[in-house]
């Protein structure tokens, strides 16, 4: 058979009718105003005196719907303006004044917005909030928020971009995730230059985190950073939640290792048989790990009280960059704070290990729009980054509401998920008063994509 027969007598026209390109992209846009979020978006979005042709709401649920699908830019409107199954779409220029339009008090309506529309969601869930995993084992009803700055370079001149520490130029956003849900539930956006480790960005964006999260999910909160977190100030402000009655908050902080000697002097201390095993992300026994509990051995006076510092040492991989105390002991090292009272040390540092899951969110993020930013304002681009938490989380919904019976689909990340469902065209019918998409018979996921609209349109409807 020659190679090219799949393409004898083929003939391409642009005379079609009726077809939709990215119909699945349209489960988004329904489950944007099926949660409320499109409404509350355009009640706190509205100006006294002020009447646009494209609603403001619907204006950044629009982007969003284009940045879950893989747009990248402000210009990418017109894959959604050109397709009439959707009805009137902003054009760019719209869009520009729309985001231009939203000032810091705007932003933060958008962020109550943003948790009215996540109160409905969470309590939709068909299986009650997903547990984080840890060891082999699950966190219960604890929700998880994970912390972590990462760089975004620019590869023009942007306002307040900036070089970084690694050599790069452009900004360097911080976000929180839920890790039960993998939402991305705040993100500040700052120049390239910004200390990693500054208590100020920490507390600001935990606190829209914290604000994020439905109020009967607030009694049992474990916050999860890398060493960038480890100061003073963020651990003293974490510590505070927990007094207030009925309600934990629970840190697991890197901690520096090799930043002075007194950690190196409490772990010489350590005696050999004090050294417990360590547990994998499965919760069985890990090789040549092993955790130990040095509170007692170092000075942690000015710290918060309750506070517990746990170290793990492994046997390094070959070709891995130690410190001159690693190669001469032969372990590498590290170390974490909690104020957790209670449970195995193991078991603790594997919790604290799932931290990393945070670089998969992060991934995601980069890809859902905060990897690349579109103006030379800070303000747009600022806005921007709340567009791509919003796209995130509808990315999150959308599979945790419709497609969480779905393994093909429910834990796809966003470039598969795009070529199974959001970018599958459809056939548009009308009939009995009555607009129906036909998705091909074909497409192996035709008929989970249907389910998925069917249980967007069934949502109750927000009161």
């Amino acid at each position: 058979m020659k190679r090219n027969a799949w393409s004898r007598g083929l003939s391409v026209t642009a005379d079609g009718t009726g077809v939709v390109a990215l119909a699945g992209s349209g489960a988004v846009r329904l489950l944007a105003d099926r949660v409320g979020l499109t409404e509350h978006l355009s009640t706190v979005l509205s100006r006294r005196g002020f009447a646009p042709v494209h609603d403001r709401g619907q204006v950044l649920v629009d982007v969003a719907t284009v940045l879950a699908a893989g747009g990248e830019a402000i210009a990418d409107i017109d894959t959604l303006r050109h397709e009439p199954a959707w009805g009137p779409v902003a054009s760019p220029a719209t869009v520009w004044r729309s985001l231009e339009a939203i000032t810091p008090a705007g932003l933060g309506r958008i962020g109550k917005a943003r948790a009215k529309a996540r109160r409905l969601v969470w309590s939709q869930l068909p299986d009650g909030l997903p547990a984080s995993p840890a060891a082999g084992t699950n966190l219960g009803t604890t929700v998880v928020i994970d912390v972590d700055a990462t760089l975004v370079t620019a590869h023009s001149e942007k306002e307040h971009a900036a070089a970084n520490f690694k050599g790069g130029f452009g900004f360097h956003p911080l976000g929180a995730w839920c890790d039960n849900t993998g939402e991305m539930l705040a993100v500040q956006l700052r120049p390239g230059n910004a200390n990693a480790n500054h208590a100020g960005d920490h507390i600001t964006v935990l606190t829209e985190a914290f604000a994020q999260i439905p109020a009967s999910y607030r009694r049992n909160v474990l916050v999860r950073a890398d060493t960038a977190g480890a100061t003073h100030q963020l651990l003293s402000w974490l510590s505070e939640p927990g007094r207030v009655r009925g309600r934990r908050v629970e840190y697991s902080i890197g901690f520096p290792v090799h930043k002075g000697v007194a950690v190196h002097d409490a772990i010489t201390k350590v005696p050999e048989a004090a050294w417990q095993t360590a547990l994998d992300t499965d919760g069985e026994p890990r090789e040549h790990a092993g955790v130990v509990e040095i509170t007692g051995l170092v000075d942690l006076v000015k710290w918060p009280a309750g506070m517990r510092l746990i170290v793990r040492r492994e046997t390094p991989h070959p070709g891995a960059a130690l410190t001159l105390f690693e190669a001469a002991d032969g372990y590498r090292y590290q170390a974490f704070a909690t104020n957790t009272a209670t449970g195995q040390l193991g078991h603790l540092e594997a919790r604290h290990r799932a931290h990393a899951r945070v670089e998969d969110r992060i991934r995601v993020a980069k890809d859902t729009g905060l990897g690349r930013f579109p103006s030379r304002d800070f303000k747009i681009n600022t806005v921007w980054a709340q567009i791509a938490a919003l796209a995130t989380d509808l990315t999150c919904w959308l599979q945790l509401l419709a497609l969480h019976d779905q393994p093909a689909l429910a834990k796809a990340e966003p470039k598969l998920l795009r070529f199974r469902m959001l970018h599958v065209p459809a056939q548009s019918t009308r009939g009995g008063r009555t607009r129906r998409l036909r998705l091909p018979a074909s497409w192996p996921w035709a008929a989970a994509i249907a389910t998925a609209f069917a249980r967007i349109a069934a949502l109750p409807v927000p009161t």
